[in-house]
């Protein structure tokens, strides 16, 4: 038994709700990785190495990355750490070891243990690493119902230990990385184990086990998530924008400031903030000059600069009428709730009596509304609801909406009963 799960065997679970003990004991600063700080994996005669350890390994992988979020173009990933029993911890860099697809199939049979799975997937699947299994520490955190997920907060208050966190947001495209934070990467994975087998141990108590499987195997059978349409419409400060002209503008230059971030590999919001684009939407600035003039574009702008941003709005200003977009999104799905009470009285009370009974019942168990069921899911059963709205339409409706089946247990009952009691 490793000394993190010695201190887990003695610490009592809190989960939300539960009082503290009036005398805790403080919680121990985790300094150093077991074996030390491991070197950086940046060369394939490395990596063969790793992968062999991990392939001769046992038991499940801790998997995390880091990524350089606020300071590249995209989210990447520019450290992978792992640690397995049997093969220790170690670090790979994901820039001198741009394929990790021979490192994902040594541990394809493992059980991969994540903390916030859903982040750090799609940039592991950008670099050959896709599990077949896995356990979420933060989704077990949030089913077992403790109020604090992230992982530090998990790793206290579960198993009593400290991690230092100051280096989360940090440029991990850095080169060469600084110890201290690789000290950091390191110990990110030190404890992951530890930490899924004292929630798996608290979700058996509580009966949630099984509820946490059907989640996970749902994460890892996930496909890569569509393109998003009009990413443009999610600039900051959009809702000032009223008129499709201005919006236009702010297509054009979100368009622009996100071919040249790309073409630079630097975060869009360091090539031109989202307050600048919507002052231009909302000014409509004739020449750079005028442009010049608006907070966001000032005088430490180049003039090559300025003309850039100034031939974007001049490009949505030059549109006809017919090339402008549309105000909103096209709906897939039901209006926005606010709108229910005129557009339909009746559905609006069904969806009053339903948010009411999943209020309730996340309360009596303990866990967030939102992992009991989605709200969207619950929007949509209450904006067409089944002809016969029977526990097993009901159950239909939710299946197709993609809940699991232990949700469907839980609110299946609940939400027939408020489509009844409000229907007509």
């Amino acid at each position: 038994m490793t000394d993190a799960q010695k201190t887990a065997a003695d610490t009592t679970l809190r989960a939300a709700g539960d009082a503290p003990p009036d005398l805790e004991p403080a919680p121990v600063p985790l300094l150093e990785p077991r074996e030390g700080i491991p070197s950086v994996t940046a060369t394939d005669e490395a990596l063969a190495e790793i992968v062999a350890a991990f392939a001769a390994g046992t038991g499940p992988v801790a998997v995390d990355a880091e990524r350089a979020s606020g300071y590249r173009y995209g989210q990447r990933a520019y450290l992978v750490q792992l640690r397995r029993e049997g093969a220790g911890s170690v670090l790979v860099d994901p820039v001198g070891c741009p394929d990790l697809s021979a490192l994902g199939d040594a541990i394809d049979d493992a059980e991969w243990v994540l903390h916030a799975a859903t982040q750090d997937l799609p940039c592991l699947r950008d670099i050959g690493m896709v599990p077949t299994r896995l356990f979420d520490t933060e989704l077990a955190g949030r089913l077992a119902g403790f109020a604090r997920v992230g992982l530090g907060a998990m790793v206290e208050n579960v198993l009593g230990f400290a991690l230092e966190k100051g280096h989360s947001a940090v440029d991990w495209s850095t080169r060469p990385l600084p110890e201290p934070w690789l000290r950091y990467a390191a110990l990110d994975v030190e404890l992951l184990v530890d930490l899924r087998d004292a929630l798996e141990e608290e979700l058996e108590r509580q009966g949630k086990l099984e509820w946490a499987r059907q989640e996970f195997a749902a994460i890892a059978a996930a496909p890569p998530p569509p393109p998003r349409k009009d990413p443009w419409r999610r600039t900051s400060g959009m809702h000032k924008v009223r008129r499709r002209r201005q919006m236009a503008v702010v297509r054009e230059l979100w368009t622009a400031r996100d071919q040249v971030a790309q073409r630079r590999d630097v975060s869009p919001g360091k090539v031109l903030g989202d307050g600048a684009i919507v002052e231009a939407a909302l000014n409509l600035p004739p020449n750079s000059h005028a442009l010049a003039a608006l907070p966001g574009f000032g005088h430490r702008m180049g003039r090559r600069q300025l003309e850039q941003w100034q031939a974007a709005v001049d490009r949505a200003r030059a549109l006809p009428d017919s090339e402008l977009p549309q105000p909103g999104q096209p709906l897939n799905g039901p209006p926005p709730p606010r709108s229910w009470a005129d557009k339909d009285p009746v559905a609006a009370a069904r969806l009053s009596a339903a948010r009411a009974a999943v209020t309730t019942l996340a309360e009596s168990l303990n866990l967030p509304q939102e992992n009991l069921i989605t709200p969207d899911t619950v929007r949509r059963l209450c904006w067409e609801p089944p002809a016969e709205p029977t526990l097993e339409k009901v159950a239909e409706v939710l299946t197709g909406h993609g809940a699991r089946p232990w949700q469907i247990e839980q609110v299946a009952p609940i939400l027939a009963e408020a489509l009844t009691a409000n229907d007509g």
